[in-house]
């Protein structure tokens, strides 16, 4: 992996342009990134840095001794002499940072604060090897990591720092903060508990394959020491008419939303058989009584996620601040990106983190 364009940002630290194997190697992947300069897929995002706008800052740093690759988005006018509150994003299960964790650190730096949307590591542009590695334990220190940089930034009120997780980085989120107190106000959006999903199979529906799956996952981790060869879980090749017969909203409109309108390069579902083995006896929603912190949890009315989201604020019982708010009309995906329904969640952040930080 090498880094290019070096230099430094506001936390003193060296910005660098990583270099991965793209994970998504389809035309709609190249098309859509190509679109825009640093490479983002959402409407209306950031094309050129200007005076007087929200700024985008490409950023690199060190986690576990890997190059976590992020974007630092600044509002307006900001001025590094000034205090700002600031807010983490982390991205769903197989996202990026160029796609809707980006389109909501964009509006939250619209809002005032600055905000962070990061790769997770061994993921997107950040480093790691074997690629797609995908552990509850990493993806939960990319998040503490993010605010660790947010720390040292120039510009951030450190008593202010704030977090927002999108489906697995919500579940993960709610681990973060039920031990990392340096998160003053805590919310999720369509929440999903990877753990419980690779357990017992979305809706429960492989609860049956349990233990073959573990064996599974056991083997493959033995290969990987015995031979260096590494297994995945793969990222369905899949037509357009294959897409449209699945039943469940979630994943017929997550493959859309990956695979077709808002694709990117770096993103993908595909992850190693063998992270199945910590993913598998992980739960989200163990230990919700430590979250003290004030917490809301965002979910779509209609999204077939959303008992997962339900069966972890029910264990809320630690702070004494807490929302569980359904956005009228709209399923798991659409919450990433449709106008309707970001303009909703917006409203509501807007309120939360004004309130809180």
């Amino acid at each position: 992996m090498s880094s290019l364009n070096a230099k430094e940002n506001n936390a003193g630290e060296r910005v660098e342009k990583l270099k991965v194997p793209l994970a998504n190697p389809s035309k709609e992947a190249a098309a859509n990134a190509a679109k825009n300069p640093f490479g983002l897929v959402y409407g209306d995002a950031i094309s050129k840095n200007e005076a007087g706008k929200v700024n985008l800052t490409p950023v690199s740093y060190k986690s576990r001794g890997l190059d976590i690759a992020a974007n630092v988005y600044t509002p307006a006018n900001f001025d590094p002499n000034k205090s700002y509150a600031a807010i983490v994003v982390a991205h769903p299960n197989g996202g990026v940072k160029e796609q809707t964790a980006g389109l909501y650190a964009q509006h939250l730096a619209e809002l005032g604060y600055v905000a962070i949307a990061f790769d997770a590591a061994y993921q997107g542009a950040s480093g790691g090897m074997p690629r797609c590695v995908d552990t509850p334990a990493n993806r939960i220190e990319d998040i503490r990591a993010a605010a660790d940089f947010l720390l040292k930034f120039k510009g951030v009120d450190r008593d202010r720092i704030g977090v927002l997780g999108i489906c697995g980085g919500g579940g993960y989120t709610l681990k973060a903060a039920q031990t990392d107190k340096i998160f003053k106000a805590v919310a999720t959006l369509s929440a999903f508990d990877s753990g419980l999903a690779r357990r017992n199979g979305f809706l429960d529906a492989q609860i049956s394959t349990i233990q073959q799956r573990l064996k599974d996952a056991s083997d493959a981790r033995a290969k990987e020491v015995l031979t260096g060869e590494v297994e995945y879980v793969p990222d369905p090749d899949i037509t357009d008419e294959e897409i449209a017969k699945i039943t469940n909203d979630l994943y017929r409109e997550g493959l859309k939303y990956y695979h077709r309108t808002h694709a990117h390069p770096n993103s993908t579902f595909a992850y190693t058989k063998s992270s199945l083995l910590d993913l598998m006896n992980f739960d989200a929603a163990s230990n919700m009584d430590l979250i003290n912190q004030p917490l809301l949890m965002m979910v779509g009315s209609k999204a077939d996620s959303a008992y997962m989201s339900e069966r972890a604020f029910a264990g809320a019982s630690g702070t004494q601040k807490k929302e569980y708010f359904k956005i009228d009309g709209a399923l798991h995906i659409e919450t990433y990106y449709k106008p309707e329904y970001v303009d909703v969640v917006m409203k509501k952040l807007a309120q939360f983190y004004g309130e809180n930080l």
